[in-house]
């Protein structure tokens, strides 16, 4: 009997002491749960962060690079070939010629879009720079995949050219670039169609008719912003 008392009051208490220690192991396991997500979502908030701050930098950083590379390189032309023969004399004479007149009409239009006093004058130095840089540009690589190296510099020539205007100011230094920029493709057009009839290599006369009616446009623009200087 006592016995029997016994083990209902024993399991009594064990059921009691169970059922606390289940409602205390539920409150911890609440408690931890909500400390595990809470610690996750922090983890993860400064994860995108970090993320977005990596990507801004990097990507600054590329941006940058970017810049600089294409400052420093300049853009890189690729020329399809229809011939890989070798130039002939005659063709590096006109290959020469055309990338030391290509760089002073280059250098010229720099210095006409800073001194220059008229607009108009500005325009058609920026288009010089353009025009002629693209064309340049174009003839280094057709060149150099014959085996050419052309000049990096203009010629004696043109060096004189530059300086020459470089000493004028004003509507003086407006009305000596354009006199020359007439005279200048003028003459460039009568030797790039010579070079358009006469040239033997077909990639290099391709280049040349193609670049005549550049340089024939650019006489008649040069033609015109002369006309309103006088």
């Amino acid at each position: 009997m006592h016995y029997i008392s016994f083990c209902r009051w024993n399991f009594s208490c064990t059921t009691k002491g169970a059922g606390k220690e289940y409602a205390f192991m539920k409150r911890n396991s609440i408690f931890l749960l909500a400390f595990v997500s809470l610690f996750a979502f922090s983890c993860q908030k400064e994860s995108t962060t970090n993320t977005s701050s990596t990507t801004d930098t990097y990507g600054s950083s590329s941006t940058a690079t970017t810049g600089i590379t294409a400052t420093n390189t300049g853009p890189t032309t690729t020329v399809a070939l229809t011939s890989t023969a070798p130039l002939s004399a005659a063709d590096k004479d006109f290959a020469t010629k055309a990338a030391e007149g290509g760089m002073m009409e280059v250098e010229l239009g720099q210095l006409a879009a800073a001194k220059a006093t008229s607009n108009d004058v500005k325009d058609f130095g920026n288009r010089m720079v353009s025009d002629h840089g693209k064309a340049g540009e174009e003839l280094k690589a057709l060149a150099a995949q014959k085996g050419v190296t052309l000049p990096a510099q203009p010629g004696a020539e043109e060096k004189k050219t530059s300086n020459d205007l470089s000493m004028k100011n004003g509507t003086a230094f407006d009305k000596a670039y354009m006199s020359n920029m007439v005279k200048d493709h003028e003459q460039d057009a009568k030797e790039f169609e010579n070079a358009s009839k006469n040239v033997q290599d077909p990639d290099l006369k391709n280049w040349a008719a193609k670049t005549l009616t550049v340089i024939q446009d650019h006489l008649k623009m040069a033609k015109q912003v002369a006309s309103k200087l006088k």
